[in-house]
């Protein structure tokens, strides 16, 4: 092979860089690519890691429909349980929905992808909207939560609360950034915990209870019920959208499907069952003891801490193991939204609605730019709501119930796709590959009632909680899709800019000049002008006084070191630095021809330790910063490495 012949294109390796001791100690050792398969998790692990947030809301979803039923006084409370059968009613709607989504799209994505592919990109950014704001609220909801445990325990904590807060948002950050699996097996603990020690308590109530001596609520707290009103459809309305709380999260796994190992289908659709059954039982037993023990909605003890007392006859070790346990999941509850939110950022980003950056796989091949900006947002609502549940609570669930409804439109639209497709043929979309299903009409029927089911619960809980905070989310999530649509306009347009479709490369550079600005005469300068030479000949050097004396002495040195390379002086009366030498630059661009560049040349001295940074003025940064927007122009930073 002659030289012409050679290969024009070379590939290399990178070579293994190791991150510093604390990387290392807080995230883990950099895995490779290739490594990502060996990440995947199983269906117990992914119990663990999706569906803490939905089982966590068993700890809270039955007291949600007492505290709305508690206007209606005592005799309503009558119908917290077939309230509870209603919502159990839509879970299972809503998990064989999302059964067929996981199958039909094995890469997950959930509503997002769904939407995108039958209904548009428009209804495709509103359950992005959707989703992405309950995920943040359910964050900020559960760690809250958690936290309101913690403090009923020991309430000197009270006003450290917000900081406290804000401190597990981000521990959990940290955890989540160490990889899938590694946090997953870290919250099967707890979630496995939780689970043994609330269906403990269920098995132990229905022995009790059927056995005759379950007994009632001992000491049971005071509330404050106030005027009563009538029992009316509003008011269980009202309850049953305050108890849908319990389906949130249920959506989670359809979005994660990719993190689970292979046949990743069939993984994630089994988990899913697990969960919801589990949910189902669980929310019901839950609601059903409750009534049987005479339990009252109150701030100052939970309705499980009345069960488990009552239950277990005292206040013991089993009862605080109960306890412990549920404010345990309710911190953990956030893990499920730090494993869904950054998959989905990361599905908008690549569509071009979000910041690229969010496609990024980090050190531990997790999202971890999608991580670190939800606990950003989280933290920042905390802080805003002063970790209130009282105020967040009215926020949360609109969002996914949206996205359920958007979700089960689109795979309704899904199934009349495919009962038009040819049985031997094959449609791709972006998402998914159509082919022709017998049995399309009664899953499209399935997925349609659905639809109208979630929708309903979206008009109740937009209806009954607008007054309490729904507004928020109304406003919040059609702003977040015009600032999507903001993104999408921008990288559409630098797209086009940047397309070599219809472009017609330029003549050559004609002229090519310097222009050095200077701060002083010493080894970073003559490095800089070295650097310059091997540019052009025509190099002009800049130096902008303010003192006279000190000019003088610059001019002195100029001429003993540098007599060949011209130097404007220019007077700056007010003392200003940065803005007469950008006008001059400015002022020589505009005079250049078409063809014609300058380079900018500028000393930067790099000193050895970091913190001497903030010694200095950091001119060279602001040059460079002030430059960026002026055509034919070139910023160089020449760096002088300073050993002191």
């Amino acid at each position: 092979m002659n030289k012409s012949e050679e290969p024009k294109i070379h590939f290399q390796q990178a070579p293994y860089h190791s991150p510093s001791r604390l990387h290392s100690w807080l995230i883990g050792s950099p895995l490779p690519t290739a490594d990502a398969d060996h990440q995947a998790i199983g269906k117990r692990i992914g119990l663990a890691v999706f569906s803490s947030d939905a089982l966590s809301s068993t700890a809270y979803a039955t007291q949600e429909i007492l505290v709305i039923l508690a206007a209606g006084g005592t005799l309503a409370f009558g119908y917290a349980f077939p309230i509870a059968i209603a919502i159990v009613a839509l879970l299972a709607i809503v998990t064989i929905s999302y059964e067929q989504t996981i199958h039909a799209y094995p890469g997950g994505g959930g509503a997002y992808i769904v939407s995108r592919d039958n209904l548009g990109q428009f209804a495709a950014q509103v359950a992005g909207a959707a989703l992405l704001s309950d995920y943040i609220l359910t964050v900020s909801v559960s760690v809250s939560a958690g936290l309101a445990q913690v403090v009923s325990a020991f309430p000197f904590l009270l006003e450290y609360r917000v900081y406290l807060a804000v401190v597990m948002v981000f521990l959990i950050m940290l955890i989540n950034l160490r990889g899938v699996k590694e946090s997953g097996f870290i919250f099967a603990i707890p979630t496995y915990f939780f689970l043994a020690m609330l269906s403990l308590t269920v098995v132990t109530g229905f022995i009790r209870y059927f056995t005759g001596n379950l007994g009632s609520l001992i000491d049971p707290p005071i509330i404050d019920i106030g005027a009563t009103q009538a029992i009316s459809l509003f008011l269980i309305l009202h309850a049953f959208s305050s108890g849908t709380t319990a389906l949130t999260g249920v959506e989670a796994i359809s979005n994660g499907i990719p993190a689970f190992r292979e046949p990743r289908s069939k993984n994630a659709g089994q988990t899913l069952v697990w969960m919801s059954v589990i949910l189902g039982t669980l929310f019901l037993s839950i609601t059903f003891l409750s009534g049987q023990i005479g339990a009252l909605p109150s701030e100052a003890e939970t309705v499980i801490s009345q069960l488990a007392r009552t239950v277990f006859s005292n206040r013991g070790v089993i009862y605080l193991l109960v306890i412990g346990a549920t404010t345990l999941i309710l911190f953990m509850a956030a893990n499920t939204a730090f494993a869904d939110f950054p998959r989905l950022s990361a599905l908008q980003a690549s569509d071009r609605f979000l910041p690229r950056q969010l496609t990024y796989r980090g050190s531990r091949l997790v999202y971890s730019w999608g991580i670190v900006t939800l606990a950003l947002i989280a933290a920042l609502i905390i802080i805003i709501f002063q970790a209130n549940v009282t105020s967040l609570i009215p926020l949360y669930a609109i969002g996914v119930f949206l996205s359920f409804t958007l979700s089960q439109a689109g795979m309704a639209r899904r199934w009349w796709k495919i009962g038009r497709v040819g049985v031997d043929e094959e449609i791709k979309e972006k998402g998914s590959t159509l082919r022709f299903e017998s049995g399309w009409r009664w899953k499209m029927l399935i997925n349609g009632f659905g639809a109208i089911c979630t929708a309903i619960v979206v008009i109740i809980f937009a209806t009954t909680k607008f007054l309490d905070g729904a507004w928020l989310v109304l406003v919040l999530i059609p702003t977040l899709v015009s600032v999507f649509y903001a993104i999408h306009r921008h990288y559409v347009r630098l797209a086009d800019e940047l397309s070599l479709s219809s472009y017609t490369p330029p003549g050559n550079i004609i002229r090519q000049s310097v222009i050095l600005p200077i701060s002083g005469v010493h080894k970073g300068t003559l490095e800089a002008i070295r650097y310059a030479r091997t540019l052009t000949s025509n190099i002009t050097a800049v130096y902008v006084a303010i003192d006279d004396e000190e000019t003088k002495r610059i001019q002195g040195r100029w001429e003993r070191w540098t007599a060949d390379v011209p130097l404007v002086v220019i007077d700056s009366p007010y003392r200003e630095l940065m803005h007469p030498l950008v006008t001059y630059i400015e002022a020589q661009a505009a005079k250049s021809k078409p063809d014609d560049i300058i380079t900018v040349v500028v000393p930067e001295f790099i000193p050895s330790r970091w913190w001497h940074n903030f010694l200095h003025n950091q001119n060279a940064t602001w040059l460079h910063f002030a430059l960026r927007h002026v055509p034919g122009v070139v910023v160089v930073n020449v760096p002088y490495q300073v050993e002191q």
